[in-house]
């Protein structure tokens, strides 16, 4: 019954997610909401969707280990298997900008990240724990990352012309209304499932909650940003799957894990240490990998691909 409660939820979850990008982005259309800001909040807003309701679920019921294993796992599968795959199936183009602002950025806030969780070594505290005022901090840099957005937009503002008029099939604001509430209340049940049955499945397989985190909930919750990137490879718009990998790696960590613990401070595990550092190295392999001749290209994403296999096999045994 566990595995079918799983099941359910990463369907509702997925399905749900992809309602609610299609009803926000209707009514960002409808509102003219330059094209930009659309991509870089609504896009990576949907896709994380799932990671934000199974994380926040987790957290009101305690299972923090779940929590955080969500956030990193998803975070290092969005790199290395779903970028890696992308790549493989079309060279990723990665722009100017993203080069030089967001993939940092998202750097800094994988650092922070470990800086918050290394309580044991950093300040020779008894246990390891992401507190609420952490959590805070975490938000208050979400808050500057939104700035950063809409300063973007209103510099493209100039740029918008034409671009996002109204096209015959654009949906009425209230079935866009509809469409986004409705994803929404979706991915929130399925988020329900999802918590509960692979916490039954860990139970089950003697599984840690770091493991079933870190792998089962982590894959599922990013299928949306592998359907998404995968997509847009393959209509050779690949700075859409560029920019929504990083801009998801963003929310995941400054708003999912701030709203997450400050919901119920997140004790962390030892073992999160190592985890929390392989996400800052993939970030740092995206940078370099980005450099060069600004694309991902096949080979790359292989490496990327390969060594994910590597790691998931390790964490595995490790349990």
């Amino acid at each position: 019954m566990a595995y079918v409660l799983l099941l359910i939820g990463l369907i509702l979850l997925i399905k749900s997610a992809d309602y609610f990008i299609t009803g926000a982005s209707g009514i960002a259309k409808l509102l003219r909401i330059p094209p930009m800001l659309i991509g870089l909040t609504i896009v990576a807003f949907g896709t994380s969707s799932p990671e934000a309701a199974v994380s926040i679920n987790a957290s009101l019921k305690g299972v923090t280990g779940i929590t955080l294993g969500n956030v990193i796992g998803s975070n290092i599968i969005n790199i290395a298997f779903i970028i890696g795959l992308t790549a493989i199936i079309s060279p990723l183009r990665v722009e100017r900008e993203t080069i030089k602002k967001e993939i940092p950025f998202t750097l800094l806030a994988s650092i922070a990240v470990y800086i918050l969780i290394a309580d044991k070594s950093l300040q020779a505290l008894n246990e390891n724990i992401v507190s609420r005022a952490d959590g805070l901090i975490l938000f208050l840099f979400f808050l500057i990352f939104l700035y950063y957005l809409f300063e973007i937009a209103l510099n493209s503002r100039e740029n918008l012309s034409g671009e996002n008029e109204l096209t015959p099939d654009s949906k009425p604001m209230g079935l866009n209304v509809f469409y986004a509430v409705g994803g929404m209340v979706g991915i929130i049940l399925g988020a329900n499932l999802v918590v509960k049955g692979s916490t039954s499945i860990a139970l089950q397989l003697g599984m840690s909650e770091t493991l079933v985190g870190l792998t089962i909930i982590a894959f599922g919750t990013s299928l949306p940003e592998l359907i998404t990137s995968i997509t847009a490879a393959l209509k050779k718009e690949s700075e859409i799957a560029i920019g929504n990998i990083v801009g998801s790696n963003i929310f995941n960590i400054l708003f999912i894990l701030s709203i997450s613990s400050v919901i119920t401070p997140l004790t962390v595990e030892d073992k999160y240490l190592f985890d929390a550092i392989i996400m800052i190295i993939y970030t740092l392999i995206l940078f370099f990998f980005s450099l060069t001749h600004h694309r991902v290209n096949r080979v790359e994403g292989i490496i990327l691909s390969a060594s994910y296999i590597g790691y998931v096999g390790y964490i595995i045994l490790r349990n």
